[in-house]
């Protein structure tokens, strides 16, 4: 079945001149990085700069950039001057996070047009709360030109805990969250209590439960909106295989379908999935586990023979309501603890995870310990983890409600 076109913000504000009519007259910004495309797959930053009756004075990339092209998490990218348009771009993973007063001052109306994950620790929904109390502190506007939440609408994961905020943490949200990024500038504005002129360029014809992509349109083409983000079974789960940044696992960074697996050279992945499916079945639903063995090119384990696990959340294994990622990853940690009691899973307090201290990685991905604990305590059961999570889970829906728009 084929969904009908989905028109994301920038492809309106383009098309709908009622739209972009309070930008006459003001100098504009534009955060963006290489997912930032238009229908026809220009890239948002040449398209506005061809519109005559929109000024665009500067540019800021994310994290990895706004070419994309830096490939691990903490490698930061330098302020530039644009090849082709000439206007300044402003890096807000490089010497800063938070946008400064210099680059604050180069525009009076910022669009931010960003290809989110639907998860609390992709560090694009960090950005656009800093810039939204920058903004605020420097009187300026923000507009999202909204794109699809590609995870849709579930809600799954622990609710950050306070002591726990980090640029991979920005508020008290679960790992998915299940909102876009519009939806999310206006949880943090009301959240944080934070004086800004917002405003949301909303998409038409999206709906995040619509088959076949729940969240994702079939219409439109995927586009890495970070290095390893490479395609729809990445961003279904990444809420569960981003905790493999802070375990000494290999997520695949260095094969061809990073994030979506994970495997060691010292693991049975066979006996893995074995474990996995006595201690919780149903946490295995909506989706295919298939045994593989790779050799990562770089990062964890490079150049050595790992045996592991490939998640298929895809084609006819996926089910949208019964695939709970966080859950799966979760298990795997267990059934890693209850064959290798002793195995050192985590990274240790030298790996300074997102220029953080005094936490384990771990934790910091989580937003506490309470995870970490449940894996490395030899009589806890998935029952308890549920549990543990159900009352987050249930609140964050209700709190997120009055904040959605499709």
């Amino acid at each position: 079945m084929t969904q009908s076109p989905v028109h994301f913000g920038i492809d309106r504000l383009l098309s709908e001149p009622d739209l972009r009519a309070p930008l006459k007259g003001k100098r504009v910004a534009l955060v963006a990085h290489p997912a930032s495309v238009t229908a026809d797959l220009t890239h948002s930053l040449d398209a506005l700069m061809a519109c005559e009756d929109i000024d665009i004075t500067a540019a800021f990339g994310p994290q990895h950039g706004l070419k994309g092209d830096k490939q691990d998490n903490m490698v930061e990218t330098p302020d530039e001057t644009d090849r082709v348009h000439g206007i300044p771009v402003f890096s807000l993973y490089g010497d800063v996070r938070r946008p400064t007063g210099q680059s604050m001052g180069t525009f009076d109306v910022v669009l931010i047009d960003l290809q989110d994950l639907g998860c609390r620790i992709y560090t694009f929904v960090t950005t656009l709360l800093y810039m939204l109390e920058a903004a605020a502190e420097h009187g300026k506007t923000v507009w999202v030109l909204d794109r699809p939440n590609p995870a849709g609408r579930p809600v799954e994961g622990l609710t950050l805990r306070a002591g726990y905020e980090s640029f991979v943490g920005a508020g008290p949200m679960p790992m998915r969250h299940g909102m876009t990024l519009g939806e999310m500038g206006h949880w943090f504005i009301d959240h944080y209590g934070l004086d800004v002129d917002y405003r949301v360029i909303d998409m038409k014809g999206w709906s995040p439960d619509a088959a076949p992509g729940f969240g994702w349109p079939d219409s439109r083409i995927w586009i890495n909106p970070s290095p390893n983000a490479a395609n729809l079974s990445m961003a279904r789960s990444y809420a569960g295989t981003v905790m493999l940044e802070g375990a000494s696992l290999s997520e695949g960074r260095g094969t061809t379908r990073p994030l979506e697996l994970f495997g060691a050279p010292d693991i049975d992945a066979r006996a893995v999935m074995n474990v996995m499916r006595e201690l919780a079945p149903e946490w295995l639903e909506g989706c295919a586990l298939r045994e593989i063995w790779f050799e990562p090119t770089f990062h964890k384990h490079a150049g050595r023979l790992c045996h592991g696990v490939h998640i298929h959340p895809e084609g006819g294994f996926y089910d949208h309501d019964a695939f709970r990622p966080w859950r799966l990853q979760a298990l795997a940690f267990k059934a890693i603890r209850r064959l290798y009691p002793d195995y050192a899973l985590w990274r240790g307090e030298d790996f300074k995870y997102e220029y953080t201290e005094c936490h384990l990685a771990i934790d910091i991905i989580n937003g506490g310990p309470a995870l970490r604990e449940w894996v490395d305590n030899a009589q806890a059961t998935p029952n308890d983890l549920d549990a543990m999570v159900h009352g987050d889970e249930t609140s964050w829906r209700k709190d997120r409600e009055r904040f959605l728009l499709y």
